[in-house]
């Protein structure tokens, strides 16, 4: 059977993002976590449609001094996750940036799925899940609120963003033929789901959650 191979980025710093990444590679969750330093890589396999389709997502770096490494990774991806801190507002309001960049270094087609985290800190909300909805319907994006600690809709967030990749496919939206679509037909053989990291050895230690 054929295998989509479906790559994406993720962003922001210090939201999470790594943590959510752990929860859908390897089910589990850390609540220290290494700031992420340049890119990591994880990788899982799925079912959609009854195809395989292997994730190969790439974690990016928020840190400011890593943003000419990470936009290079824009162009080859097929979908992005936006997510944002529902406990700390200041990460909303980044999000109009780190759309636009990634919309100008992305193709057109490219999926982008915002996510707000730490759904299970609701004591501490400071962003309304009614905020979060609006400014993805204005800018044409799928929402979601997840919760990388009890794993709450982490699975509905990457899976559904594969899914809605799959429905541009099937509807001829995307070329499967065009590598910068991040998309790749063929055999997907063994692999070794989880984390693995293509960064520096140093690395800085966050509160992930």
């Amino acid at each position: 059977m054929d295998s989509y191979i479906l790559i994406f980025s993720c962003y922001e710093k210090g939201v999470g993002k790594s943590c959510l990444l752990l929860q859908f590679t390897d089910k589990r969750f850390q609540p220290v976590h290494d700031l992420t330093i340049g890119v990591e890589f994880g990788a899982r396999m799925i079912s959609v449609d009854e195809k395989n389709i292997k994730l190969q997502i790439w974690d990016t770096a928020g840190q400011e001094s890593f943003r000419s490494i990470t936009r290079s990774y824009y162009r080859g991806a097929a979908g992005a996750l936006l997510v944002y801190d529902i406990t700390r507002r200041e990460t909303f309001k980044h999000l109009s940036r780190w759309l636009e960049e990634a919309k100008q270094h992305s193709g057109s087609n490219m999926v982008i799925m915002l996510i707000g985290n730490k759904s299970d800190l609701e004591h501490r909300r400071a962003v309304s899940f009614e905020e979060g909805k609006q400014f993805a319907d204005e800018n044409g994006l799928i929402f979601m609120e997840t919760s990388a600690k009890t794993a709450d809709n982490v699975e509905d967030a990457f899976i559904g963003t594969a899914k809605k990749i799959y429905e541009n496919i099937a509807a001829g939206i995307i070329d499967v033929t065009a590598d910068a679509h991040g998309i790749k037909l063929g055999m997907t053989g063994n692999m070794n789901q989880g984390n693995s990291s293509q960064t520096a050895n140093n690395r800085s230690r966050s509160s992930c959650c």
